[in-house]
Order: C-alpha cells, then sequence, then structure tokens
C-alpha cells in the first residue's frame, strides 16, 4: 500500500524549502519508489505520483527534469500528466527521451507537440519505433530536411496517400531523399513513377541497383533506365497483379466499358483505371500509365475519346488525376471544353502516334495543341 500522508507531508516540506537541492531530492525518491513498484501499481496510486512530480517538476532545473524524463520514458505506465509536461518543454533535452520512447503518449499529444514545437522536437518524434499517418503527415509537412530524412527511413513509419505525394515532390532537387522514399516497400506504384519521372538520372540508377531485374535495363542511357524500373515496378507490384486480376475478371463477367471505367476513377483506383482504359483503347499500359501521370492533360482527353467516353467519366478520370497534378477547377473547365472539341479521328491518329512511341520514354510525348484544342 502506497504511504501517502508522510509523503504529501515531506513534498510540502519540500516546495515550501525553497532549496532546489531539496526538491531534486525529493523527486528523486518519489521516482526511485514509483520506478521500483510501476508494474503493481493501481491507477489510483499512479495518479498520486502524478500529483505529487508535477508539483516538484515545475521548480527544478532542466538537468533534473532530463533525468527524470529519461527514468520516465521507457515506463508503459508512467504518470501521463508527467509525461505530457516532458514531452511540451521547450528544452530538446528534456523532452527528447519522452517523444522518442513512451507509449504513454498518446496520438493527440504527439500530433499537438507535432504542430506547435520545434524541429529537435519533430526530429524525436520521427525516431518512434511506429508512426501513425496522421503523425506522419505533420512531419512531413512541417519538417524540415533532417525531419523528413528521418522518418522516411523509419520502417515503423506509415503514410498516407497525401503523405506520399509530399515525399515525391520534397524529394524533387533532394537525390538522397529521392532515393530512401524510392526503395520503400509501401511507396504506392503511382506515386513511385511520378517520383521516377521527377528523379535525376543518378537517383534512376541507384533505385535500379536496388533490384537486379531492373538493373539488366540499364545501357548507359537514361531513357532505358526509366522504362527497366518502371516495367519492373508494374511486373512486381502485388497492387497491379491484383488489378489486374480483378480488371481481367470483370472483363470475362461482361466486357469492360464506360461504367466500369467511371467506377475505377471515382473511386480513386489508379492502377484499375490504367488497366481498364488500356483494354478499352488498345493500347499498351505505359502509355495509357504516363497519360495518368504527365503533368497535361492532353493523352487522356484522347484516351477518353478514343473509348468513346462521356464528358462525364472524362472528368471523373481527370479528377483522380488532379489530386497529384494540382489541377484547378479552371484547369479542369478548359480540358472539358477541349475534350468536347476534339474529334474522334483526331484523337485516333495522335494516339497511334503514342503507340509507336511507346519504347521512348525518355522522349517528351506531347501532341500538337491543335489535336487536342481544335
Amino acid at each position: 500500500m502506497l504511504r501517502t500522508l508522510p509523503l504529501i507531508d515531506e513534498l510540502e516540506a519540500a516546495l515550501s524549502s525553497g532549496t532546489d537541492a531539496r526538491r531534486i531530492e525529493m523527486l528523486t525518491r518519489v521516482t526511485d519508489l514509483f520506478v521500483g513498484g510501476a508494474a503493481r501499481y493501481s491507477e489510483e496510486q499512479i495518479g498520486i505520483f502524478d500529483d505529487v512530480m508535477v508539483r516538484l517538476m515545475s521548480t527544478i532545473e532542466t538537468k533534473a527534469r532530463s533525468k527524470l524524463s529519461y527514468r520516465l520514458a521507457p515506463i508503459a505506465n508512467a504518470p501521463s500528466n508527467v509525461i505530457h509536461m516532458l514531452a511540451f518543454d521547450d528544452d530538446i533535452e528534456v523532452a527528447q527521451p519522452v517523444l522518442q520512447t513512451s507509449v504513454r503518449l498518446q496520438e493527440p499529444a504527439l500530433l499537438a507537440n507535432a504542430n506547435t514545437k520545434s524541429q529537435q522536437h519533430l526530429f524525436a518524434i520521427s525516431k518512434r519505433s511506429s508512426l501513425s499517418e496522421a503523425v506522419t503527415d505533420v512531419l512531413v509537412t512541417r519538417g524540415d530536411r533532417k525531419v523528413v530524412h528521418s522518418v522516411v527511413k523509419n520502417v515503423g513509419a506509415r503514410f498516407s496517400d497525401a503523405g506520399f505525394r509530399m515525399l515525391v515532390k520534397r524529394s524533387e532537387g533532394d537525390d538522397d531523399l529521392a532515393a530512401t522514399v524510392g526503395t520503400r516497400s509501401d511507396i504506392p506504384r503511382q506515386h513511385f513513377l511520378v517520383l521516377l519521372e521527377k528523379a535525376s538520372s543518378a537517383v534512376r540508377t541507384r533505385l535500379a541497383a536496388e533490384n537486379p531485374q531492373a538493373s539488366s535495363a540499364i545501357e548507359g542511357v537514361v531513357a532505358e533506365v526509366v522504362g527497366g524500373i518502371r516495367d519492373n515496378a508494374r511486373n512486381s507490384s502485388p497492387d497491379f497483379a491484383a488489378a489486374q486480376a480483378e480488371v481481367e475478371r470483370q472483363n470475362r463477367i461482361r466486357r469492360i466499358g464506360e461504367a466500369e471505367i467511371y467506377q475505377y476513377a471515382r473511386e480513386r483506383k489508379f492502377e484499375e483505371t490504367a488497366i481498364a482504359l488500356s483494354l478499352l483503347c488498345d493500347t499498351p499500359i505505359d502509355v495509357v500509365e504516363r497519360a495518368l501521370l504527365d503533368p497535361g492533360a492532353e493523352i487522356v482527353l484522347i484516351l477518353a475519346k478514343v473509348a468513346e467516353l462521356s464528358a462525364t467519366t472524362t472528368k471523373a478520370i481527370l479528377l483522380l488525376r488532379a489530386a497529384d497534378r494540382g489541377m484547378s477547377t479552371k484547369d479542369l473547365e478548359q480540358a472539358l471544353a477541349s475534350f468536347n472539341r476534339l474529334q474522334p479521328e483526331t484523337a485516333r491518329r495522335v494516339l497511334g502516334f503514342f503507340r509507336t512511341r511507346v519504347k521512348k520514354p525518355a522522349e517528351t510525348m506531347v501532341p500538337p495543341a491543335v489535336a487536342v484544342n481544335g
């Protein structure tokens, strides 16, 4: 049984004595008592320790608070208010142990910390053994280069679609980050392809070297490196394999048509949309994927016209791209106007041009403006 009355009496004496040494001594005794029996204490008893430690913490120096943080951080049932105070301490020497390892620190507190505290605090958070998508969203958006590199290397970190999109964006001009992002096993394939398109030749070569199958495509020409990685990413991707199996199953039941493409696009299923468009247009998947990933909308409009899709379905496909490409409402309206003006024969002729160029990914494949805008 925890002897609370003598403890509180000593606490009051320590607080009223006015000496830091006495308070630190008292905190050390209380901490020793807690650490020695943490596994046996009830939540009510831990609450008493919490109250005592909080009162002592507010009056002691950084060094003593830091020591307390190191001692409490590994303990799963450490006093919650103390842990919270330590995590939000402005001095990173105090906050770091708790931010990095304490399981007592709940996600709302981690989010609040990541949104308001220093880059050093964010760096400590990036080192936690596991991180949710909500927390990494903040780290990759608000964190500096050191923070972003750290969290990307963390195998226990999970990233949302928006998080990967931001990582690809921040990888531009940063070869080390691009290479690390590109070698994560959980990166969605569409983000990997965008990363490849934006990466330097050195990064593409490094990514190819990660996989012996991709390295065979390297013959000293950057275009072939990109093509080899793209093909290998597709062939080895479980997401693509599952999508292909689903689309082929659907096509056996009933031939893929506009209704299926509309549904895939609305549900933001990148692979399924690309595969279905490839089938409907009788066009290599590489052409379709590049259309969906290209900054411009021209090739998508051409594919949609050849597939005899409606403006509604074409809009759904454009919106599928919009999150990654930042298509504004005005851009969307202009693209749909171009689609309505585009003649089917013109679209078929231009698509034939792309089919012949599919093995030359390094060359810019942008049709003449007249082909779409008329």
